[in-house]
C-alpha cells in the first residue's frame, strides 16, 4: 500500500526515522508524499529521491555529524569565538556543511532541483522551514512563488539547510529576491509537526502516517549549564520540544508514531554510535508495533465517512 509520510524535527534524534522507514518497508508500504521539518526534512529528502531504508540505515548510523557542524570564520577562537560568529551572521555554526552533505547524497540518485523529482519517480516533497523576516511557515517549494522564485527550480539541498538552520545554533539562510532579504531558519519554531499537510476532503485513498520524537526521561534532570552558548542553546531545544506533549485531535493522534528518543539531545552531534543503534531499534520497534495494531479500514469508518 502507498503512504504519505511527515517528520517531525529532532536535529540527530532523527535517526530514529530510519528504523520507522525500514519497519514500514517490511510492512509491504510504499512511499507517495513525504514532508518534513529539520531532521525530518532530511530524512523526507532521501526518500524522495529513491534511498531505501537500508541505506539510510548504513548512512545515518555511520555518519560521524560533527562534520556537518561546520565552523565560522571566528569559531575556533576560545570563549570569544561563537560569541562572535552570533553578533556577525546571527548564529555559532555555518549550516553549508549539511548542505554540502545532501546535495552530494541527493546528486547520486541524478535529483538536485525539484523539478528533478517529477523526472525520477515523481514523489511529492514538502520541506518545512520559517521565514522569521516575514514572520510565516514557509513550505518548499510552493510558497518560494510568493518571493518570485521559479519552485520546481529550487535545489532540494538549499531548502533542507534552510529547514535544518537551528536558530542561533546555525547561521540563518540569506532568501534573496526582488532586492529584498528574508531570513530562513528551522521551520520547527512554526510548526514542527505538520501532519495535516496532504490531507484531502474526501476520502483518502491511502493512510497519511506522522512521526514524532518523544522523549519520555525528565526533562530536568541534565545539570544546568551556565556559560552563554549553552543557555542559547538550551533556550532554541526547548523552543523545538516545546510540543512533545501538544494535545492531537483523535484524528491525528491515531495516526501518529512516537517515538522515544532515550533522553537524547537535539543538538547531540557527537552522538555515540551505541545511541544510534538504540534509536534506530526505538524507531524501528514502535512502528512495527504500530502497524499490527493499525487498520486504515477503521480510521476512514471512524474519521473519514
Amino acid at each position: 500500500m502507498k503512504v504519505d509520510v511527515v517528520f517531525q524535527g529532532g536535529g540527530v534524534k532523527g535517526i530514529a526515522f530510519v528504523g520507522a522507514i525500514e519497519a514500514l518497508e517490511k510492512n509491504g508500504y510504499t512511499f507517495n508524499k513525504l514532508a518534513g521539518t529539520s531532521a525530518g526534512a532530511i530524512t523526507a529528502a532521501l526518500l524522495s529521491a529513491g534511498y531505501t531504508g537500508k541505506e539510510l540505515k548504513e548512512i545515518m548510523l555511520n555518519m560521524d555529524y560533527t562534520r556537518i557542524v561546520g565552523t565560522g570564520a571566528y569559531g575556533g577562537i576560545p570563549l570569544m569565538g561563537n560569541a562572535i560568529e552570533l553578533i556577525r551572521k546571527k548564529g555559532f555554526y555555518d549550516g553549508r556543511p549539511i548542505e554540502q552533505w545532501i546535495h552530494k547524497l541527493l546528486k547520486k540518485k541524478g535529483i538536485v532541483k525539484f523539478k528533478d523529482l517529477e523526472t525520477y519517480g515523481g514523489r511529492t516533497l514538502k520541506i518545512i522551514a520559517a521565514d522569521v523576516t516575514r514572520r510565516n511557515i514557509l513550505i518548499i517549494p510552493d510558497d518560494l512563488k510568493n518571493y518570485g522564485i521559479e519552485p520546481s527550480e529550487f535545489e532540494i539541498a538549499k531548502a533542507v539547510r534552510m529547514s535544518t538552520s537551528i536558530p542561533f545554533f546555525f547561521k540563518p539562510v540569506k532568501l534573496k529576491y526582488n532586492n529584498n532579504v528574508s531570513y530562513i531558519v528551522d521551520g520547527g519554531i512554526i510548526s514542527n509537526f505538520p501532519i495535516w499537510l496532504f490531507d484531502v476532503r474526501d476520502t483518502p485513498r491511502w493512510p497519511t502516517f506522522g512521526f514524532k520524537l518523544k522523549n519520555n526521561t525528565n526533562k530536568h534532570v541534565t545539570p544546568a549549564r551556565k556559560d552563554l552558548f549553552s543557555y542559547f542553546i538550551d533556550v532554541v531545544e526547548t523552543s523545538l520540544d516545546r510540543n512533545e506533549e501538544e494535545y492531537l485531535p483523535d484524528r491525528n493522534a491515531v495516526r501518529t508514531i512516537e517515538i522515544s528518543t532515550g533522553g537524547v539531545r537535539t543538538t547531540e552531534f557527537n552522538i555515540s554510535r551505541k545511541k544510534c543503534d538504540k534509536l534506530y531499534k526505538s524507531g524501528f520497534d514502535i512502528t512495527n508495533e504500530f502497524l499490527n495494531s493499525w487498520s486504515f479500514y477503521n480510521y476512514i469508518a471512524k474519521y473519514r465517512r
